[in-house]
């Protein structure tokens, strides 16, 4: 069978803290039906040996139909402090061990030259990401960029430059590399106010993984209190819980050729949290495979 056949050309999945407990982990909640997982770290892989990590998951797994859909670090590799040279080595790590977990795909931010507006991080992302992008080219690895500001804007930010279709016409030209492109999701254009479906099929040819994170716009709250007053005017949601009609984005995800993850990223729902953590996680799984289209059926 190939991957369409039985109805995983788009997988669903989750994302997993890429520590020592991962295999723990992913041990755990596989029996959900999760089919894929997204490895993470925050900032630095710090003292983990990725070469046994690998070998844990994939036992983790065994026969099951599940894949790591990627890993990721999420922190600053374009500043120059201690811990954002430790970032920029963990993307090296990550490139150059990414086939020991099966997945192509290495993701997270951007990074960004901390109170500048984004024009001036534009030099630096060359400078690291054309040599990061050279090193996983020659491996056969991808890099994808999540669109999450961080509470940044264009004007200054602390952490992550690519939350801006601006910005990524800027990115893309300046590391014009086809292993270049985006870990998108709707929940973050929604929150700024984007029409994320125009936006989908626009950049279709640049998203190579998709975080499974939805929001909840509370546009009376715009109205009456815009978006800087100190009502919140908006929530990130889990799938089935937020505002964005999934089976139009993973129809038009088909449509253009798509072929990956959308991997939940929980652990920010204002309701479904704390102890209701896997039960809104494991809700948005099977919300996710309705909108894929739900059990896959042979034609005669």
């Amino acid at each position: 069978m190939t991957r369409h056949e039985h109805h995983k050309d788009i997988r669903i999945g989750t994302l997993v803290g890429g520590g020592k407990n991962a295999g723990d982990t992913i041990r755990k909640i596989l029996p959900h039906g999760f089919e894929s997982f997204s490895l993470t770290f925050w900032q630095t892989i710090g003292d983990t040996d990725l070469k046994r990590l690998a070998k844990d998951v994939k036992e983790a797994i065994g026969d099951r139909d599940a894949v790591i859909s990627s890993v990721a670090i999420f922190g600053n590799p374009l500043e120059g402090g201690e811990q954002d040279a430790e970032t920029c080595k963990g993307w090296q790590a990550l490139i150059d061990n990414a086939h020991l977990f099966g997945t192509d795909i290495v993701a997270g931010f951007a990074g960004r030259i901390r109170g500048k507006p984004i024009e001036e991080s534009i030099p630096r992302f060359k400078q690291v990401f054309g040599k990061l992008a050279k090193r996983a080219a020659d491996k056969g690895i991808r890099l994808a960029f999540e669109n999450c500001s961080m509470g940044g804007t264009w004007a200054s930010g602390d952490w992550n430059i690519a939350h801006n279709p601006d910005a990524w016409s800027m990115m893309f030209d300046a590391v014009p590399s086809a292993n270049v492109g985006l870990e998108w999701e709707p929940c973050h254009q929604r929150v700024a106010l984007i029409d994320p479906m125009p936006q989908l099929r626009q950049w279709m040819s640049k998203i190579f993984h998709v975080h499974g994170k939805d929001a909840t716009i509370l546009n009376d709250v715009v109205r009456k209190h815009g978006v800087y007053g100190k009502e919140q005017f908006a929530f990130h949601r889990t799938p089935g819980f937020g505002d964005s009609n999934w089976t139009d984005i993973i129809s038009d995800l088909r449509r253009g050729g798509f072929k990956g993850s959308i991997d939940i990223e929980g652990w920010h729902d204002p309701v479904y949290r704390d102890d209701l953590e896997m039960t809104g996680q494991v809700h948005g799984l099977h919300y996710l495979k309705q909108c894929r289209g739900g059990d896959f059926v042979a034609n005669p």
